[in-house]
């Protein structure tokens, strides 16, 4: 958006409906879809839309960083659990599954031309530092192995997101295999 003051309560809350109605929209009708739909969907004027996006390009990166955004919180509030473990495994399942929904928007965006990773280096460098922190205190739990890293969690995470969206895995499918790619995390038992 630009601003550097924050925004009202109720500009806020509009914010918030448009980029929910827009990722419906979007659904629905593809990279047709219109400003129009977007403000009709959210209940709000054309007006609103184009003051918070003055472009459908810039409402579309919008949508990219909040998703991100959303992936992000879920990490936090999993990190606070008890069970290390668990917080890191129901956030590597959750990555996979919204995987699809966010590299079908941003493949579309693509081919239209837009830059779908613009102005997300912040909050995809506080995703890998969520993750890295997820890491740290499922391998501290003893339940993920020491020798996991970065880079080789990444790598497979990355491969299991292309492999289910690629492969339209349904859940079923997408349960048995990360439940073997995470026996793989694992530490080994004696």
């Amino acid at each position: 958006m630009g601003d550097t003051k924050p925004l009202r309560a109720d500009a806020q809350r509009n914010r918030a409906r448009v980029l929910e109605a827009a990722e419906k929209v979007l659904a629905r009708d593809g990279l047709s879809a219109s400003m129009r739909a977007v403000a009709q969907e959210a209940g709000v004027g054309l007006g609103t839309i184009y003051r918070h996006f003055p472009t459908q390009e810039a409402l579309y990166q919008a949508i990219i960083l909040d998703r991100l955004s959303r992936l992000v919180s879920e990490a936090e509030a999993l990190s606070s659990t008890r069970d290390a473990g668990s917080a890191f495994f129901a956030f590597l399942t959750r990555v996979v599954e919204v995987s699809t929904e966010k590299r079908t928007l941003a493949d579309a965006l693509t081919e239209a031309g837009v830059d779908a990773k613009h102005g997300t280096s912040d909050v995809s460098r506080d995703l890998r530092g969520t993750i890295e922190s997820l890491l740290g205190s499922a391998q501290r739990a003893r339940a993920v192995r020491d020798d996991l890293r970065m880079p080789e969690l990444l790598a497979l995470l990355g491969a299991a997101c292309m492999a289910s969206e690629r492969g339209q895995w349904d859940d079923g499918l997408r349960t048995r295999a990360l439940a073997i790619l995470f026996d793989g995390f694992r530490p080994e038992r004696t």
